[in-house]
């Protein structure tokens, strides 16, 4: 496999671990480890174990090509693969290579340690997504920005508070990574499920206790590999796989939220962000592209519907499926692959990002100060009540749109206005100006707001980012 058209994990250590050589090695080290728990419990020489062990150690030794073509004869490579293994071992050991296991034991237990061995450096990549966006959140709790609704802008936040929503995700991925990796099994059953050869090998009779039984045979056999003893046999219960998928899609759309923002904050337009070596283009030289982004959004995008054929594969029929169990092989390692490029992309991406501050300042003020209308509102509806604070408010923001002028400026001309049209309504002719106050205004409050000072505090959007800082810091309080 080249990766001509997956640049997202090419040359990334997923695509080592998941490669056609690196799964052959994991199903010899399966085979292998399986004669040597038949060895520990009695069942097999410990002489044939180190045979098979000497003879399964270099997966470059045996020609997967051919083993691929001759799987066709079986449905899957286990059965080509066996026979050649038995042939490079001496003849004494012979009869102890796959003893008692059926196809399915070895392909399991490779496809459980082609997943340890691509989720460690993947976990190990998130973390380092994980402390960069954290430096990000600290540096920058207080950096304000607009925050965006449906492609607009909304009311303002922070870019601390935007980076520590990020690593909250990483961190969500992380632990879903971290618990499937940690309960990845072995699978050993035989030939439906039962352990039965095993049993016929070693002459035991049913619930023969202690290392030397059956059940002893399953924890060697977890412990030789360092995956899990699991409760019963899964080869229809495919528990562990759809757990897998779900953690992979999981991370993969973690890390997408953070890439769609990066790209979209990079825009030339916008440029509030940049990765810190961006793409260059084939035809324009001036582009400085988002390649980290990009290649995270389109793992992102793919790997839900990898995940998809994994969960559909729990519905496996008897015990042993046609179809569910061999349609996995592929998605499950495309979706390591995806999932492993994609915090190999996101760790270089976060780690590189560019923060323009001085350009989010300037991105406040594009709509003239109506980025914090939603204050306003808050602040004027105890005074004139909701009716009147709606008038004035939508009348103020029109003509701000239309004049091209601030918010605070327009603001400040009608409420002046409407202070005094407010005097004149409630005092008759008898009764001293500003004496009485139209039923439910706080004319005194209202005439307040007209001073400049207070007027400019209020339409600062600087000063209008609610619990932001307070968010980003417990955010941060998460290990």
């Amino acid at each position: 496999m080249s990766g001509l058209f997956s640049p997202g994990w090419a040359g990334s250590a997923a695509e080592e671990a998941t490669g056609d050589l690196a799964f052959l090695q994991a199903l010899l080290d399966a085979e292998a480890a399986l004669t040597r728990a038949q060895a520990a419990v009695g069942l097999a020489p410990s002489e044939a174990a180190a045979a098979v062990t000497r003879a399964a150690a270099d997966a470059t030794r045996f020609d997967a090509r051919g083993i691929a073509l001759r799987a066709r004869e079986g449905g899957n490579p286990v059965i080509p693969l066996v026979a050649d293994l038995t042939a490079a071992v001496p003849a004494d050991a012979a009869p102890y290579v796959h003893r008692g296991a059926t196809s399915q034991d070895i392909l399991d237990t490779a496809l459980m340690l082609v997943a340890a061995r691509t989720l460690d450096p993947l976990l190990t990549d998130l973390s380092r997504t994980e402390r960069a966006l954290a430096r990000l959140a600290s540096r920058h709790r207080d950096t304000v920005l607009p925050g965006r609704t449906l492609t607009q802008h909304a009311v303002p936040t922070t870019f601390g508070l935007k980076a520590a929503g990020w690593r909250s995700l990483v961190l969500d991925a992380r632990d879903r990574v971290a618990g499937v990796r940690a309960a990845l099994p072995v699978q050993l059953g035989g030939a439906a499920g039962t352990l039965a050869a095993f049993q016929a090998y070693g002459g035991g009779e049913p619930g023969v206790p202690g290392e030397r039984g059956v059940q002893g045979l399953v924890a060697a056999f977890a412990r030789e590999l360092a995956l899990v003893e699991p409760l019963l046999p899964w080869h229809t219960l495919r528990t562990p796989v759809a757990d897998l998928a779900a953690a992979l899609a999981f991370t993969a759309g973690a890390l997408g939220k953070a890439a769609v923002d990066v790209a979209t904050l990079s825009r030339t337009e916008i440029g509030e962000l940049s990765e810190g070596s961006g793409g260059g283009s084939s035809a324009m030289p001036h582009k400085a592209n988002p390649v980290r982004a990009t290649l995270i959004t389109a793992a992102a995008r793919r790997a839900p519907a990898l995940a998809a054929t994994l969960l559909g594969s729990l519905a496996a029929e008897d015990e042993r499926p046609a179809g569910a169990w061999h349609a996995e092989w592929e998605p499950l390692c495309d979706l390591l692959r995806l999932a492993g490029g994609a915090a190999r992309d996101a760790a270089e991406m976060t780690e590189g990002l560019r923060v323009h501050p001085d350009v989010m300042r300037e991105h406040l003020d594009l709509t003239g100060g109506l980025i914090v209308s939603e204050r306003l509102v808050a602040v004027f509806t105890p005074l004139l009540g909701r009716a009147r604070a709606k008038r004035l408010l939508g009348e103020a923001a029109r003509r701000t749109r239309v004049e091209g002028r601030t918010l605070e400026e327009v603001l400040g001309e009608i409420l002046a206005d409407f202070g005094e049209s407010l005097s004149e309504e409630a005092a008759p002719e008898e009764a001293a100006p500003g004496e009485a106050a139209p039923e439910g205004v706080d004319l005194a409050a209202l005439v307040a707001l007209c001073d400049p000072t207070r007027l400019s505090d209020l339409a600062d959007p600087t000063r209008y980012t609610g619990s932001a800082g307070t968010l980003t810091d417990r955010a941060l309080e998460r290990r």
